[in-house]
């Protein structure tokens, strides 16, 4: 094989792996963060807490629409409760055009250490909710936070913590 020929598949394959890198890095990163709690990203866990200890929690709320979207998004309001306790609490969303359109949210908790430690068990996040024109919606969120928080030094300091979710026009 020629110089020639071997330049050529290196630089297809170099292409190739450059396209396949662009085409998983969302679901990588995505990965990335679940393990790492890397940005304040939250657990997610099938079942709920079974220890509740003595010892509140603060938890805020914060909810935002990028203008690619014109939908109002509304905050529950803030909560005390038990760490480890487990806990609902419903956003709302309201399309406010009058169009069917579809959005999807990203989220993140702060600070961003208490990410790992932030489990949900229900959300709305990632997925793609559809509203009539002026139509109202309860988006439920289920979580707690995990009792080892207590263990962990690191958190000492930590008394309150901000739930932000980010509406997005859906794009498919």
């Amino acid at each position: 094989m020629t110089a020639k020929y071997r330049t050529v598949i290196m630089l297809f394959s170099l292409v190739f792996l450059m396209t396949l890198l662009v085409a998983f890095s969302v679901p990588l990163y995505n990965l990335f963060c679940r393990v790492t709690g890397y940005g304040g990203t939250t657990s997610f866990s099938e079942s709920n807490s079974l220890i509740t200890l003595d010892k509140d929690i603060t938890l805020q709320f914060n909810a935002d629409v990028n203008e690619s979207i014109n939908w109002s998004f509304e905050a529950p309001k803030d909560v005390s409760f038990k760490i480890g306790e487990n806990k609902l609490v419903e956003y709302q969303a309201t399309n406010l055009s009058n169009v069917t359109t579809s959005g999807t949210a990203t989220f993140n908790v702060l600070p961003e250490k208490v990410g790992p430690y932030f489990i949900k068990t229900q959300c709305f996040c990632f997925e793609k909710q559809t509203l009539e024109p002026n139509q109202t919606v309860q988006m439920p969120v289920v979580f707690y936070v995990d009792p080892a928080i207590t263990e962990d030094p690191s958190m000492a300091d930590i008394d309150t913590i901000t739930l932000s979710y980010t509406f997005f026009k859906y794009i498919e």
